[in-house]
């Protein structure tokens, strides 16, 4: 190649011969070496060789020396300035474009808006894209293939899904590359349902052959919706096209049988596999600790260790036990020390998903540290914290980092929304809810199935029920876990009948019910008292659907029955199961026998709970319930003294209640509200009123004996009470009240809270431990039953 440049000048040399002398060229010395004789030859001028220069100049990442190179040309063309848009594919291909249109007589043609557009991509700059796809159009190269691929690709990339779908809808022509792009990018955008079904569209149109990337492209959906036997198929397709036998075809076959419970198909795989790369042992290792095979995923990594080769950050992702953690501590550890030693700490998929297992294991003090010290925090690490708070109840501390995040100017994705969404919905935190529901508006996440999931999640537990109704009717497609979201909504609101209505729905619309649907529905029979129904519900679940019942479900049919006074029915039910009772079924028996005041029962439970649970404080304070609702000081007395001795705690009962955007949290006699003066004195006019109504204190579940007048008074003031009464005095008459009780609501603040909307012609939601409550009126829509 030396002896090639240094005998170039010669005036027989052509254009050509430069032209191949460049295409041959391996090294930056080369190139400069060949432009020196170009110009010594007088074709610096020249644009064919010119171009293909700065073309090689971007292969060999030459980018500042293919500027200066381009800034020399007096009058470059069209195919020059697309080749400079496409090489840079960063903010200077943005000025190259807008230099194009304003300082020259050029106009962009169909390459230059797709290597724009990329550019965009490549920055995330929604305005950008946004702006250089008007121009597009206006152009009429909107429907063009390579610029129709770019602009596709590019909203896909800023979780635009919606608008990428239109966009890929309306193109008139689509190869190979344009359908490989909207699967790939729904996948990216966990639309794993969307990609499947446009893998379907492509094969139904004939004219479109798949290749290798199809295959790659949507097995990562294939196998994050489980799809065990569509991936079988897809199988079957790759063989019968020939490139089964590629290596990242057999790496997402491995990926699909792991995440489907296969693990043994998934090492024949990877043993097809002549020289494994290290993405397939990467996919392997993942494969083995999300089967919960953990210590064949560290015999693996030893052995990839031992082979020489360099391990990198997703090595060790796969290696981190997310999906099975507990029981892994020692081993989270001694990972951890590894990537801090090895420095592969620093990549934040490592220290998020340390994060996540730290979450999962209750050691969120270890996670929050991690999180802390991370160098770079992307949305996943938010994302991570967020919900790992959320997943341990610590629904103020997500809320707070969320708010964090927003500071930190970190754009939250779908993922974020969710894991925020389910926060506002256990703390009842409705206007931060609706907050967060404008945010998913102005980002376009409804589209997403899970944002809008989780609305509906969020919109049912803040008491909202029209609008989660509103939001499911909305929805075009629905997964289970939708269909599942607005069953459980139907049961937290007492409307049993309304959520069997639904299952009939679900059941014709060709989704396949699992056991969360089951458990939603029998949790909504046995609010509403529809004994028959839930029987019925729990013998199609194991005869109709060969769904294994779990203690929750058991559970369930002993409330049931219990709630409905049929105690026997549902002890001979509990001791018939197929399985060892455990504490969730003899735990629903010792409620029903406290609701229906049956000791002697209730004695038979409450001894094989102490065994079973002894360090539950809840079910003592249940037993205690109920001997003092009998009078029973003495065995009442009992019980409490067992749980000092025992040194357990009661869960103190507490009420929040939202006025504006404040929360405001009361407990039982609480007197630390800077409004305690107004609100005894509205609170002792309330029961002034209600008295004369008629009302009576329900004195039966005080747990002390003490005269009745003292039982009075420390009823009154219950943290519910307190609530309502400071939200009649800081909003305007008419309008809803909603209140958040973190235990289940007494007979007297039920009784109180009817005479109330009654009285105060106020609508009254509460929320309690089990259930809404609906009052109007005087009355409630649990119908007393609950």
């Amino acid at each position: 190649m030396t002896s090639a440049i240094t005998s170039t000048y010669s005036p027989t040399r052509s254009r050509n011969f430069f032209l191949h002398l460049l295409k041959k060229s391996t090294t930056v010395s080369h190139l400069t070496q060949t432009h020196a004789q170009i110009i010594l030859n007088g074709f610096q001028n020249d644009l064919s060789t010119v171009t293909k220069l700065t073309h090689r100049l971007f292969d060999l990442k030459a980018t500042s020396y293919a500027r200066h190179l381009f800034l020399s040309i007096p009058n470059p063309d069209l195919f020059l300035f697309n080749v400079l848009i496409k090489g840079f594919s960063n903010a200077h291909s943005i000025s190259l474009y807008s230099h194009l249109r304003k300082c020259t007589l050029l106009k962009p043609d169909n390459f230059t808006y797709a290597f724009a557009i990329s550019s965009a991509s490549t920055l995330s700059d929604e305005k950008v894209g946004v702006l250089l796809h008007g121009h597009a159009v206006v152009d009429g190269y909107g429907l063009d293939l390579f610029v129709g691929t770019a602009v596709v690709d590019f909203y896909l990339k800023i979780c635009r899904v919606d608008m990428a779908r239109k966009v890929f809808d309306k193109m008139s022509v689509r190869d190979t590359v344009s359908w490989n792009s909207m699967i790939s990018g729904l996948v990216r955008n966990c639309c794993f349902d969307d990609a499947v079904w446009v893998l379907g569209d492509m094969l139904k149109d004939g004219g479109i052959r798949l290749d290798s990337t199809t295959v790659a492209a949507v097995l990562p959906a294939l196998a994050e919706l489980q799809e065990l036997i569509l991936g079988t198929e897809v199988q079957c397709l790759a063989l019968k096209l020939g490139f089964h036998s590629y290596v990242h075809v057999l790496t997402g076959l491995i990926s699909l049988y792991s995440k489907c419970g296969e693990i043994d198909a998934a090492k024949l795989l990877f043993v097809e596999i002549r020289r494994p790369d290290l993405v397939s042992y990467n996919a392997m290792i993942s494969g083995y600790t999300s089967n919960g095979e953990s210590e064949c995923s560290l015999k693996l990594f030893r052995q990839l260790l031992g082979s020489g080769e360099k391990v990198n950050s997703s090595t060790i992702v796969g290696l981190i036990p997310v999906f099975h953690p507990f029981g892994y501590l020692n081993l989270t550890n001694s990972i951890h020390s590894f990537c801090v030693k090895s420095g592969i700490i620093s990549h934040s998929s490592v220290s998020t998903a340390l994060t996540t297992v730290y979450s999962r294991l209750n050691e969120i003090n270890s996670a929050r540290l991690l999180f802390d010290e991370s160098s770079e925090k992307t949305p996943a690490s938010w994302n991570a914290m967020i919900s790992g708070y959320t997943q341990n109840g610590l629904t103020e501390a997500a809320i707070s980092l969320f708010q964090e995040m927003q500071i930190s100017k970190v754009s939250p994705n779908p993922v974020t929304v969710t894991s925020i969404l389910s926060a506002c919905a256990q703390l009842g935190a409705l206007s931060l809810g609706k907050w967060v529901h404008g945010l998913v508006k102005s980002k376009n996440f409804e589209s997403n199935i899970y944002v809008s999931t989780a609305l509906i999640d969020m919109y049912a537990k803040c008491g909202g029920i029209r609008e989660a109704q509103e939001l499911f009717d909305l929805m075009l497609g629905k997964n289970v876990v939708t269909w599942n979201a607005m069953i459980s909504c139907y049961g937290l609101h007492g409307q049993g009948q309304d959520a069997l209505r639904l299952f009939s729905e679900m059941s014709h619309s060709g989704v396949a019910p699992n056991g969360i649907t089951f458990l939603s529905l029998l949790y909504a029979c046995s609010h509403a008292g529809l004994v028959k129904e839930g029987e019925e519900i729990f013998q199609s679940m194991t005869h109709d659907y060969h769904l294994d019942p779990l203690p929750e479900h058991y559970a369930c049919m002993v409330d049931i029955l219990g709630r409905a006074g049929q105690l026997e029915k549902a002890l001979k039910f509990i001791k018939e199961m197929p399985v060892e009772p455990g504490a969730a079924e003899w735990g629903a028996l010792l409620g029903a026998c406290v609701i229906h005041k049956d000791k002697k029962l209730a004695q038979v439970a409450s001894e094989r709970l102490f065994e079973l649970d002894p360090e539950n404080v809840g079910y003592y304070v249940l037993l205690s319930n109920l001997y003092s609702a009998g009078r029973n000081y003495r065995l009442a007395a009992s019980v409490r003294q067992d749980v000092k001795e025992r040194k357990l705690a009661k869960i103190p009962g507490c009420t929040l209640i939202e006025i504006g955007e404040t929360p405001h949290v009361f407990t039982c006699g609480d007197r630390s509200h800077p409004q305690t003066s107004a609100i005894y004195a509205e609170l002792e006019e309330l029961i002034r009123k209600m008295k004369e109504a008629g009302f009576q204190t329900e004195t039966d579940t005080a747990l002390h004996d003490v005269e009745e007048e003292e039982k009075e008074l420390m009823i009154n003031v219950h943290s519910e009470k307190l609530a309502i009464a400071f939200g009649l005095i800081t909003t305007d008459p008419g309008t809803e009240i909603r209140i958040f009780k973190n235990l289940r609501v007494c007979v007297d603040c039920h009784t109180a809270t009817k005479f109330i909307s009654k009285i105060t012609e106020r609508v009254i939601v509460v929320r309690d431990a089990n259930r809404f409550h609906h009052f109007k009126d005087g009355l409630c829509s649990c119908g007393d039953y609950w």
